[in-house]
């Protein structure tokens, strides 16, 4: 008897902690989703743009694309 006692002692400490983890999980992504949700990715530019000049002289195509490869832009 004692030991199905202990048993379930430890199955309910097991499950309120398991309930308990999940509910903070599921507040904390709340609160991130909130935070996030607001957050305009393409607003305007506060300044305006800047042309932008180019270093490499005007070459043939397999020329800018090894560039694009070493430098990634």
């Amino acid at each position: 008897m004692r030991k199905a006692m202990s048993v379930l002692f430890d199955v309910i400490k097991v499950f309120v902690l398991f309930t308990g983890c999940t509910i903070m999980f599921y507040f904390a992504i709340l609160w991130i989703n909130e935070e996030y949700q607001n957050y305009h990715r393409y607003k305007q530019p506060q300044s305006e743009s800047v042309e932008q000049v180019s270093g490499i002289p005007s070459a043939g195509w397999v020329s800018r694309v090894i560039f694009f490869y070493e430098n990634g832009e």
